[in-house]
């Protein structure tokens, strides 16, 4: 992977599409879970390939190239937010996302409906795009060991509001 991304360094267009290609999944599934509109994600992940290809000579290390798009993309992501700031989308539907990876990715939209907003991205970036604890904290700007907390947090939130349900389903 770090050749590709050296490769993509030197401004080789076809090194840096299957990069894109490898990390499209990742991509969307992190800025669904920020911006919860398609149209709003897509605007993120292609402005997101502009600004990479356009910097990516800016990247000091190659390993770190999938934590540098991350950050490039959540910072895409947070500028739609305070763009939205300014008006009122209330009277808007949230849209299904197309790209849906079936029965996992429902199955982990109610994972996040169980748990508060704020550990929506946190457990994203953990389940879905399958980073770790440390990459997280350099993403975010945290702590590693807020980033553990966060977890477990948004763990016993998602247990104990299964507990609930389950009492609630079965009358106990």
């Amino acid at each position: 992977m770090e050749q590709l991304v050296k490769r993509a360094m030197k401004h080789d267009a076809d090194a840096f599409l299957e990069l894109m290609e490898r990390y499209s999944d990742q991509m969307y599934k992190t800025a669904w879970s920020i911006l919860k509109n398609d149209a709003d994600v897509a605007d993120a992940m292609q402005d997101t390939i502009v600004t990479c290809y356009e910097k990516i000579d800016t990247l000091r290390q190659p390993q770190y190239f999938k934590t540098w798009l991350m950050r490039v993309l959540m910072n895409q992501c947070y500028q739609i937010l305070r763009h939205y700031d300014h008006f009122d989308r209330s009277g808007e539907m949230t849209q299904i996302p197309v790209h849906d990876d079936g029965m996992q990715r429902t199955r982990f939209d109610e994972l996040l409906s169980l748990v508060d907003e704020r550990y929506h991205l946190i457990l994203t970036l953990f389940y879905a795009d399958e980073l770790s604890i440390s990459e997280i904290a350099s993403l975010l700007d945290m702590n590693e060991n807020t980033v553990k907390t966060r977890l477990k947090r948004a763990r016993e939130q998602a247990r104990r509001s299964l507990n609930e349900e389950n009492k609630f389903s079965y009358g106990y």
